[in-house]
């Protein structure tokens, strides 16, 4: 999906003609179809001709091509499509088809210059939970962050009082009843929401944040669990507590996030490097990797998100014909090993997603590599896919 959505946000058409549509689970496909073809009466009335005629011609396309379909794949269906020819005049109109992973709720018909693709890119955002506490002496807050979206689960109000002296006590006294007050919220915090905590199985981390010290103090004292303390990523300061608190924590922590990841998948490859270096339970290339999941070998297959490997079938003008595995960079350079000319491509499969369904299907992990990390461009370096072993391969 990745790919896909690099390979379209990279597309910029010339006027308004590039067309995408979303089908959400379990919608009607007649109905998609039907709304297509009226949308086909509104295009013609595109005053370019040339604008006009590359609109009804994706419409139409994409219209064709639901008819493959029988019914709504079970998690829905993406179409995009368009003229997307660089050259003023010149027609090139393509279509991609997809069929999300997860389900998606989205149901979205745009004609624009470039294709809608912010709900896919939300589908591959990090899923990982991140448990959120803004707090401060009056109250604290609760919440979760679960991919881009903020659950807030709980709000507790402190009796802590203000720093105001009441009445005739003395200022050093009422400065201990204070403490007292604030040490004894704070415990309770710590506790309740460490349980709460507790019991989110796919926690990666804690941020804590608010607009003065109490949060600092929190995190010192070490009022959470020792489980729950030692995910803490950092503490941030912020203008607010509550639900502004909890939404500012998360704008504010950008860089917390980002690094959370990296350092899942610095480790990762650390570890890869070190198991190479001491001839492990590792291999890594095409060839090597490929013969390691025939045999059954492979527990976790690691692939470069630049790896654009693909095994292509090819045609001459001579007759013969050949299959090969090559770059994408390469494809359109293949020549006939008979006549020397340029082949002609027949049909383009992509390495990396077949390797990986045949990896899952055989109950092991796959993880994307970044470019984000020096280890992550080292992996890339040295072709980009590779995976650790069950037992070593002969």
């Amino acid at each position: 999906m990745k790919k896909l959505i690099k390979e379209l946000g990279a597309i910029r058409g010339r006027h308004t003609e590039l067309v995408s549509v979303y089908v959400p689970a379990g919608y009607n496909l007649v109905d998609v179809a039907n709304q297509l073809f009226q949308e086909k009466g509104t295009a013609s009335n595109i005053k370019s001709k040339t604008t006009r005629k590359n609109v009804l011609t994706a419409l139409e396309k994409i219209i064709q091509h639901l008819k493959l379909f029988k019914k709504t794949p079970e998690n829905g269906l993406v179409v995009f499509c368009g003229n997307i020819s660089d050259v003023e005049g010149k027609e090139d109109i393509r279509l991609w088809s997809y069929a999300p992973p997860v389900k998606m709720q989205n149901k979205i018909y745009w004609c624009d210059q470039t294709f809608v693709l912010d709900p896919l890119k939300d589908l591959i955002a990090e899923k990982d939970i991140y448990g959120l506490i803004v707090l401060d002496a009056r109250e604290a807050t609760l919440g979760l962050l679960k991919g881009k979206s903020i659950e807030k689960l709980k709000n507790v109000e402190s009796t802590v009082p203000s720093k105001t002296v009441k009445g005739g006590m003395s200022q050093g006294r009422y400065d201990r009843l204070r403490d007292d007050a604030l040490t004894e919220f704070l415990t309770k915090v710590g506790e309740e929401f460490s349980q709460m905590l507790l019991r989110q199985e796919k926690l990666k981390g804690v941020i804590i944040g608010g607009p003065g010290p109490v949060k600092d103090i929190f995190y010192r004292n070490k009022n959470l669990h020792y489980q729950i303390h030692a995910k803490v990523l950092g503490v941030k300061d912020i203008g607010y507590t509550g639900d502004y608190g909890l939404e500012e924590l998360v704008n504010k922590s950008q860089d917390l996030l980002k690094e959370a990841a990296i350092s899942k998948e610095r480790e990762l490859l650390e570890k890869f490097f070190t198991e190479l270096k001491n001839e492990g339970n590792v291999v890594y290339g095409l060839e090597e990797t490929g013969k390691a999941l025939d045999a059954g070998a492979v527990e976790t297959l690691l692939i470069s998100e630049d790896f654009d490997w693909v095994h292509v079938k090819l045609k001459c003008s001579c007759g013969s014909s050949e299959e090969k595995d090559v770059s994408k960079k390469l494809i359109e350079k293949q020549k006939c090993s008979s006549c020397g000319q340029t082949l002609v491509v027949e049909k383009v499969e992509e390495i990396a997603e077949n390797m990986a369904e045949k990896a899952i299907n055989m109950g092991a992990k796959v993880e994307y590599i970044s470019n984000e990390t020096r280890e992550g461009i080292q992996f890339k370096q040295i072709g980009g896919i590779g995976a650790f072993l069950r037992f070593k391969v002969s």
